[in-house]
């Protein structure tokens, strides 16, 4: 029997670390080639880890919300044969052989991790000590202080505070078993827990909603809780202003109405509407580059790649915004085949955490619910967002050079959302008038 250890894979160039989130499988478990073991999260996607052999699941190195690198390993699994083994060189016994400088090292490393354990609290003052997003969401939420964390021992790897650490604390300070020892550290967290108060006294407070006979209350998931905090703080952060346009798309339509069967017998692509919106937005933001900017304090940054961010529905109701990179260097066939991946991936909960991130400019298709306009929030860092409303078929006055008549014409609204801060109405106008031309000066006889 031989051990295979099991890594945080790469998940993207962006992506460092993830949040493990939920095990799907006990010690002692056995496991197949490409069955998933455990769940990681990013600030936007979940996504599943598989095994990369068959065999039996004999340690798990992490718990639920630990932080992880890409690289580190995360799980044992003991396999048949000698073959296998992950990362690890043997002697001719089929015994690990590992260089005596090596283990030097490790055992040092290990005394020192032990020393600081065993340290008394008040001597560990630590102003740089890591925390995960969950412990400080707790501390937050129970008004524990900084100094307060670094007064707590973790047992955690490296020594780091865990969830039950946090909560095992905030059950003895409520029930009056805490003492802190230090003057200092008294005088930390008396000026900080002021802080607190101090930042609590403004904010608008919330009055638990009373419930009927009858009513359900159902928990936010982690996306949406992570949406919804997302949503607050672009409203808090950006000036929020709309320009409304009508586009007659009526050439666009006939257009496609004409091609979509031959597009996708040729490509085995679908072509929806999305992508030809998606490519006269990437030319707007081509010709006003000052749309796709992000606002980095007293400082404007230009962005050099224009990366489309598609505002994706999901079956249990939440949004995910997958990003299609450089969109302005792909004809309509790559637009196409980009947007359909993305979207068949983002359903399927298939997306890697890379195709989520470094988005310039996010595009929303309300039209699909029917909706004829809406009023998007903008997706932070960017500046503006667009909403495409449903098209319909409308009576519309056409002017021609014998005069002006009555026809139905294919007809849909763009709304513009953007950060008046750095984006001034005329700007923000302009921009998505230079979409709706492009929309409606549309060849009918254009070639795909």
């Amino acid at each position: 029997m031989s051990r295979f250890e099991l890594k945080l894979p790469r998940m993207g160039e962006s992506v460092a670390e993830a949040t493990l989130t939920t095990w799907l499988k006990e010690v002692g478990d056995t496991i197949e080639m490409d069955e998933a073991i455990f769940e990681i999260a990013t600030d936007k996607v979940d996504s599943e880890v598989p095994s990369e052999v068959d065999g039996v699941l004999v340690e798990r190195l992490y718990e639920a919300d630990d932080i992880i690198k890409v690289g580190a390993t995360v799980a044992i699994i003991e396999i048949e044969g000698d073959s296998n083994i992950s990362n690890e060189a043997t002697n001719s016994n089929g015994e690990i052989a590992v260089d005596k400088e090596i283990l030097a090292a490790v055992e040092s490393t290990v005394e020192v991790a032990k020393e600081v354990v065993a340290a008394p609290v008040q001597n560990y003052k630590s102003t740089d000590r890591f925390y995960s997003p969950l412990v400080k969401n707790i501390a937050k939420q129970e008004g524990v202080t900084v100094a307060e964390l670094d007064t707590i021992s973790g047992t955690g790897k490296d020594a780091r505070v865990t969830k039950s650490d946090i909560l095992a604390y905030v059950t003895k300070r409520k029930q009056g078993n805490v003492s802190v020892s230090t003057p200092e550290v008294q005088e930390q967290i008396a000026v900080e827990q002021v802080k607190l108060a101090k930042e609590e006294v403004g904010k608008p407070q919330t009055k638990a909603l009373e419930t009927a006979i009858g009513d359900e209350t159902l928990p936010m998931s982690r996306m949406g809780k992570l949406i919804a905090k997302h949503m607050v703080e672009s409203v808090s952060t950006s000036a929020h202003v709309q320009s409304f346009i009508e586009v007659d798309v009526t050439n666009l339509v006939n257009w496609r109405k004409k091609v979509k069967d031959t597009f996708e017998k040729r490509e085995g692509e679908k072509l929806t509407f999305t992508p030809i919106f998606f490519e006269a937005v990437a030319k707007a933001l081509k010709a006003y580059p000052l749309m796709n900017i992000s606002v980095d304090g007293d400082n404007v940054i230009k962005k050099r790649n224009i990366n489309l961010g598609m505002a994706t529905a999901l079956p249990d109701g939440n949004l995910i915004v997958p990003v299609i990179k450089n969109a302005d260097q792909l004809n309509l066939v790559g637009m196409a085949k980009a947007v359909n991946d993305l979207a068949n991936r983002a359903r399927n909960n298939k997306l890697k955490p890379d195709d989520t991130q470094d988005g310039t400019y996010t595009v929303t298709n309300v039209g699909t619910f029917g909706s004829v306009f809406g009023t998007p929030i903008i997706n932070q860092p960017q500046v503006g967002i667009l909403a495409l409303g449903a098209i319909r078929k409308t009576p519309s006055v056409i002017e021609t050079a014998e005069g002006d008549f009555i026809g139905i014409r294919n007809k849909m609204f763009l709304s513009h959302s953007y950060d008046h801060r750095v984006v001034n109405g005329a700007l923000g106008s302009m921009f998505v008038k230079a979409v709706a031309d492009y929309l409606e000066s549309w060849d009918i006889n254009r070639e795909v």
